[in-house]
């Protein structure tokens, strides 16, 4: 069972299962589980290198796209990649169909919202190696973390870059490339994504 759980996704899978239990979870080296976790369809949860991956209380992870109202590309994906390398998702946040990739640490507060198809990556697996391109496929890249805080919510198709702090309570609308910093309480869009309302006053 075990196995089954983190082993890639095959197409019988959905015909065989929608739903493991969050128990199983427990046994997984490199994941740590603070309470409950909610599990729809089947995620692809992968630590290597001595990483790590820390679950709050309540965190939802669904890959299943039945009843969802857009349409999600692939099951949620968590990857801890390299040693020290760490993901940290807090109580009662909610991912959706999305990729968390960690070279170094990506650290979601509480009660966020992931909806379908982000991408979340603190390193761009390569440099860019610039004149020497011809080496460029034998590097590894550098990497820089990514603070997501309490209450934010990542519209679909959002792509959030190395080294991004997104502040409390922020919407980033469908789409953007999170590529600096956003403050607190504002919406951003765009690419790269910019504040577009500031509701800190409201």
């Amino acid at each position: 069972m075990r196995e089954y759980l983190f082993r890639p996704l095959q197409a019988w899978d959905l015909l065989r299962c929608r739903f493991i239990h969050p128990a199983v979870l427990r046994h997984r080296r490199g994941v740590t589980i603070k309470g409950r976790v909610i599990l729809t369809g089947i995620p692809m949860i992968e630590v290597r290198n001595g990483g790590h991956i820390t679950l709050e209380n309540e965190v939802l992870l669904r890959s299943d796209n039945r009843g969802y109202h857009v349409n999600m590309h692939s099951p949620v994906k968590l990857l801890a990649d390299r040693p020290g390398a760490e993901i940290v998702i807090g109580e009662q946040s909610q991912i959706y169909g999305s990729c968390i990739h960690a070279y170094h640490r990506i650290t979601i507060g509480k009660r966020c919202l992931v909806a379908a198809n982000c991408e979340i990556f603190d390193g761009s697996g390569h440099e860019v190696s610039f004149p020497q391109v011809e080496n460029r496929i034998f590097t590894k890249g550098s990497s820089r973390p990514i603070t997501i805080e309490d209450y934010v919510w990542l519209g679909c198709n959002c792509i959030v870059l190395p080294g991004v702090t997104i502040g409390r309570g922020s919407v980033i609308g469908a789409g953007s490339v999170v590529a600096r910093d956003i403050p607190p309480m504002v919406v951003a869009a765009g690419n790269p994504a910019v504040v577009v309302k500031d509701c800190s006053g409201t």
